[in-house]
């Protein structure tokens, strides 16, 4: 194993999602978390590896699993915990809530599959910028039942968009196994486009930097729409308790954690030590935010800081 190997930002930043998302899965059961959520435990490495190629100006459009795309974005864990949790201290002012996030050139939606035309406009105005930036944009294999994605794909080959498609398969759409929803391969639907389109079935988050580097490299190019497919797994539900799957799968994924893998690549006082930095952080973040104020009505009306 070289040095190169060493990453432990990478591992930090993977850690940072796990224990974040565990721990609003626990502020849900506690009764702090109002409607729903959909968390990306298990799904770290995607994100992570993804988004260790975005450069400033890059837009990100993300989906109803978005926590893990927005952390590894950058941004604040803290304005993230408190819009989830429905506080004036939140992203968006605690009126977007767990699924709807807008910040800087990050977006996110719940809607299926409604994202995705909104990256390849998205894309479409980076074009006409000519500021050499692009668009990353995640969907999930559920989103390939919708319309609009092939209408979608169509316009991105058409004009040679400078965006990078995402789909992160983790083999159900809430609780429908793929193999029960989908007919043919996933890659055919955007080579049918033109758009070439890779797979990667690891939960390695070196392995997906290396994949994504030539993919991101062409799109910069102006080479036009790429696509990766990462194949992967969810740990939980699809949101917070619906989970009809079999516990044997589910076990069998999770000897894949992208933790683990990572993990070992560092020492065990290295890990130990990122652990504990970790878990003051999101201890702390999440005392302060029960104390800041609940979002009210009244302030629907008022501007909202979009450098939170």
């Amino acid at each position: 194993m070289s040095q190169a190997d060493v990453r432990p930002d990478l591992y930090r930043e993977m850690l940072r999602i796990r224990l974040f998302e565990e721990r609003v899965l626990d502020a849900f059961s506690r009764g702090q978390v109002s409607g729903t959520t959909h968390t990306y435990v298990g799904q770290e490495a995607n994100a992570v590896g993804v988004l260790g190629w975005l450069l400033e100006g890059d837009v990100v459009i993300s989906n109803h699993r978005c926590h893990g795309h927005f952390l590894a974005y950058g941004g604040s864990m803290y304005a993230l915990a408190a819009e989830i949790m429905g506080r004036e201290t939140g992203l968006c002012g605690g009126r977007g809530g767990s699924q709807h996030l807008q910040w800087k050139d990050f977006l996110a939606n719940g809607i299926l599959g409604g994202t995705i035309p909104l990256a390849v406009g998205a894309a479409f105005a980076e074009k006409r910028r000519r500021a050499g930036r692009m668009v990353f944009a995640f969907m999930g294999d559920g989103t390939l039942g919708q319309g609009v994605v092939y209408e979608s794909l169509n316009m991105a080959s058409l004009w040679n968009l400078p965006i990078l498609f995402i789909l992160e398969n983790n083999r159900y759409a809430q609780t429908t196994p793929i193999h029960l929803n989908l007919a043919g391969g996933i890659a055919a639907r955007f080579e049918a486009f033109g758009i070439p389109a890779q797979e990667l079935d690891s939960t390695d988050v070196l392995k997906i930097l290396s994949c994504l580097q030539p993919l991101v490299s062409d799109v910069r190019a102006g080479a036009g729409p790429r696509a990766i497919i990462l194949h992967t797994y969810r740990f939980g539900p699809h949101s917070k308790g619906d989970d009809t799957r079999d516990p044997e799968e589910i076990a069998h994924y999770k000897s894949l954690d992208p933790l683990e893998i990572h993990g070992l690549r560092l020492s065990h006082e290295e890990r130990a030590y990122i652990q504990r930095e970790v878990e003051v952080e999101i201890d702390e973040i999440f005392t302060g935010v029960e104390a800041d104020p609940l979002a009210s009505p009244s302030s629907l009306n008022q501007p909202l800081d979009r450098e939170r």
